[in-house]
C-alpha cells in the first residue's frame, strides 16, 4: 500500500476509522495502523480519537497532475514536456538537473510535496514541510549561453507576482507584494518565496537553466520556527490557496517567458520590476565577496544590474554571491 493512497483518503480532513481505511485499501487495520506511523516523519498533524478515527487536521491538498493540466493555458500545455510530481525528494533543482545534466530536458517540471535538502541562495536551506508549499524546478535550454540570460532571476520574480495575483483573485492583501533584488518575493518585508537559477552545459554556446522556485502556501508555524528571517505565506495573506491552482497560474507565466526570453530578455519587464521594487530609492547596504558599500538603490538597468548610488556617484552589480539589506 502506497502512503499516497492512504493521504488521499485522508486529505478531507474528515474522521476514518481504521476499519474504513483497512476496507478502503484492502488491508488489515493492523497494517493501516503500521502505514499511519509512517506518517509521522512527515510532519502531519494526525488526530486519533477513540470511536471516530483517525483525521488529518485542516485537511490536506495533494499536488494533482490533473488539476494542474486543467488549469494551464494552451501555450503552457504546449510547452512543458514532463510534470514530475514527487512525494519526497532531497531537492527539485538537484533532480531537474540531473534530468538536464543527461539530456536534453526543455520543458521538464519536477514538483515536490516535500523536500529533504531544499536550498536558496548563498547556501541558505530551503524549509520545505510536506504538503504545504510549493517547490518548483523547471528547465529550459537557451543558445548564446550565458550572455542571454542577464536579468532572469529578476524576470522570473516578475513571473511569480503575476501568478500569485492570478491564482488568488480578488482577494485583499497582494498589493503589498514587492521585490527585493536579486531574487525574492516579499510582502510587508516578510519573505514570501524565492527564486534560484542554476545551469548546465556550456556558458559559451548552449545551455540548460533550472528555475527553482519555492512559494510559501500554509507554512506550519513549527516548521516556520527553523526559518532565519522574517516570513509570510498566502494563507496569512489572502486565505487558503489552492496549491494545484498556483502551480498552474505559475506554468503560465513562466514557461512562455522562459521560451521568449533570448529574445525579449529583461529590458521589456524592467518597468514592471521596478514598480515592484521593494528598496528603490531607500539606503541600503550591499554585501558582495569582501567588499561592503553603502548607498541609495536607485532600481535596475534593462540587463538587471542594480544600480547603486555611493557618494554622488551611480554604480551598476550584478548578480552572483550578494546580499542586499535596508539600512535602519
Amino acid at each position: 500500500m502506497e502512503i499516497k493512497a492512504l493521504l488521499q483518503l485522508l486529505a478531507d480532513g474528515d474522521f476514518h476509522s481504521g476499519e474504513e481505511l483497512g476496507e478502503l485499501l484492502g488491508v488489515s487495520r493492523t497494517a493501516v495502523w503500521k502505514h499511519l506511523k509512517k506518517l509521522e516523519p512527515l510532519g502531519l498533524s494526525l488526530q486519533s480519537v477513540k470511536g471516530k478515527g483517525y483525521r488529518l487536521e485542516g485537511g490536506l491538498e495533494l499536488l494533482d497532475s490533473a488539476r494542474i493540466g486543467a488549469g494551464l493555458n494552451a501555450a503552457a500545455r504546449d510547452l512543458h514536456s514532463e510534470l514530475d510530481i514527487q512525494p519526497v525528494i532531497d531537492s527539485t533543482n538537484t533532480r531537474a538537473l540531473a534530468r538536464a545534466a543527461a539530456a536534453d530536458a526543455s520543458g521538464y517540471v519536477c514538483l515536490a510535496e516535500q523536500q529533504t535538502a531544499g536550498k536558496g541562495r548563498r547556501g541558505r536551506r530551503w524549509v520545505s514541510p510536506f504538503g504545504k508549499n510549493i517547490y518548483l524546478s523547471v528547465v529550459w535550454g537557451f543558445g548564446g549561453g550565458a550572455a542571454v540570460l542577464e536579468g532572469l532571476s529578476l524576470a522570473v520574480s516578475v513571473a511569480v507576482v503575476r501568478a500569485l495575483r492570478a491564482a488568488a483573485g480578488e482577494r485583499a492583501g497582494l498589493d503589498d507584494i514587492r521585490l527585493k533584488w536579486p531574487n525574492d518575493v516579499l510582502w510587508r518585508d516578510r519573505k514570501l518565496a524565492g527564486i534560484l537559477l542554476e545551469m548546465t552545459g556550456d556558458v559559451s554556446s548552449y545551455c540548460q537553466v533550472v528555475t527553482g522556485i519555492g512559494i510559501n502556501v500554509a507554512m506550519p508555524a513549527q516548521a516556520g520556527a527553523a526559518i532565519d528571517q522574517a516570513w509570510v505565506d498566502m494563507e496569512t495573506i489572502a486565505g487558503r490557496c489552492s496549491r494545484n491552482q498556483l502551480v498552474a497560474q505559475l506554468l503560465n507565466q513562466l514557461l512562455p517567458l522562459l521560451r521568449d526570453y533570448h529574445t525579449s530578455g529583461f529590458a521589456s519587464l524592467r518597468r514592471e520590476w521596478e514598480l515592484l521594487d521593494a528598496y528603490r530609492d531607500c539606503e541600503v547596504e550591499l554585501q558582495t565577496g569582501t567588499q561592503l558599500l553603502a548607498g541609495l538603490a536607485r532600481g535596475v538597468d534593462d540587463s538587471g544590474a542594480l544600480r547603486l548610488e555611493i557618494d554622488g556617484s551611480e554604480q551598476t552589480f550584478s548578480g552572483g554571491e550578494v546580499s542586499l539589506r535596508r539600512l535602519p
